[in-house]
């Protein structure tokens, strides 16, 4: 297998459990957080909604300047517009993911950056692969979240505490 295809492989493998996850959003708890410093569900789970298109970005530019261009979180009013948002996301990336071409880009060096404040500089197969990490990061994020909630949550790589065997 190539380096894209490996990408492709774990991308498709996260969007399954992410879009579980998903599926069962309470549109009654959009802002509950489970303290003051953390995301409000809404923010949360647009967060998640989001990051499935991150591998298109990083494979059509060469750097993220927060500076030029602030994150302005899409506002949603229910769990269908947040699934249209994955679901978008996801068809994005999936376009980068299965041409072949973009193998050879790999090797190339992104920026993440807020003005002169440069957070890092990598090869864009490891972009990639943090976009995807934080997908799952933030996801056991939002498990937690549900959990504290009292919502069964599914499980992600076997059955959940609330599945049975």
């Amino acid at each position: 297998m190539t380096r894209l295809e490996i990408l492709k492989k774990d991308f498709e493998n996260e969007v399954l459990t992410t879009r579980k996850f998903l599926n069962i959003i309470p549109e009654d708890k959009w802002d509950w957080k489970p303290h003051p410093k953390s995301m409000s569900l809404m923010q949360l789970t647009i967060h998640i909604a989001e990051l499935p298109g991150w591998p298109a970005m990083v494979f059509d530019t060469s750097e993220l300047d927060f500076a030029a261009f602030p994150y302005q979180p899409t506002v949603v009013k229910d769990r269908k517009e947040l699934l249209d948002i994955f679901e978008r996301e996801v068809e994005k990336a999936g376009k980068y993911l299965n041409d072949p071409e973009n193998e050879k880009k790999l090797d190339d060096n992104w920026t993440l950056r807020e003005g002169d404040a440069i957070y890092g500089v990598n090869p864009k197969l490891d972009v990639v692969r943090m976009s995807i990490n934080q997908t799952i990061h933030h996801r056991a994020q939002l498990g937690v979240f549900l959990r504290l909630l009292d919502i069964p949550i599914p499980g992600s790589y076997g059955p959940s505490a609330d599945e049975s065997f």
